[in-house]
């Protein structure tokens, strides 16, 4: 199948630029949660601010990517496909912006025995967001390779839910105020939901490349 970008190198550039950007947030997540973690908070806030200025970065590609798209009419028959993916991409990335801002404002304490399982999730997170970003780079260069990637999000957003779960019913049955045990279950759901959308961007990814084969 002929390569989706045949007629603009610039084009081509951008996206993948999107797609590092991409990438990096996945990472910086799980680092910044390892800092946190670790009471590194000077660190902790260098990587959450890095995120939000990749967010940035990102809308900024996508909206160039759009306005290429359109004014120049490249890739009509996919045009469609490639914003939407682009756009739902995007809330991977104001997800994981989301999480990082919100544990910087409430400050969670976290204990020391829930800590391994925070790290455990974050790091499937970050996992299936590096899929993600592969797999979308293969739609466009080696549509054959999408199914492998879009098979390993899936993974890890199931290995995903059973961290969650089980660290919900650890975190219930510490012996701490209940508002604590609310707000822990509450950031388990806000880092479980990124690797939800992951698996969201995966499922139209694999949609659009049938239609490329068809």
């Amino acid at each position: 199948m002929a390569n989706l970008f045949s007629r603009t190198k610039l084009l081509e550039s951008k996206i993948d630029q999107y797609l590092d950007n991409t990438s990096e947030v996945g990472l910086l997540f799980h680092e910044a949660l390892k800092d946190y973690l670790g009471g590194r908070s000077e660190e902790f806030e260098e990587r959450r601010a890095k995120v939000s200025d990749l967010e940035n970065a990102a809308d900024g590609l996508r909206r160039e990517v759009e306005h290429q798209l359109y004014i120049e009419t490249l890739i009509p028959e996919s045009r469609g496909d490639v914003l939407g993916l682009l756009e739902q991409t995007d809330d991977v990335i104001s997800g994981v912006k989301t999480v990082l801002m919100q544990v910087s404002v409430e400050q969670p304490a976290v204990p020391e025995e829930v800590c391994p399982g925070w790290l455990e999730l974050v790091d499937y997170a970050s996992r299936a967001v590096q899929e993600l970003v592969m797999g979308v780079r293969a739609y466009f260069r080696n549509p054959s390779a999408v199914a492998d990637y879009v098979h390993k999000v899936a993974f890890w957003e199931k290995e995903a839910d059973k961290v969650a779960e089980r660290l919900k019913r650890n975190i219930f049955q510490l012996d701490i105020d209940l508002s604590c045990k609310l707000q822990l279950g509450a950031f388990v759901m806000y880092i479980d939901s990124v690797t939800d959308q992951a698996e969201d961007v995966s499922e139209r990814l694999s949609i659009s490349t049938i239609k490329r084969t068809i």
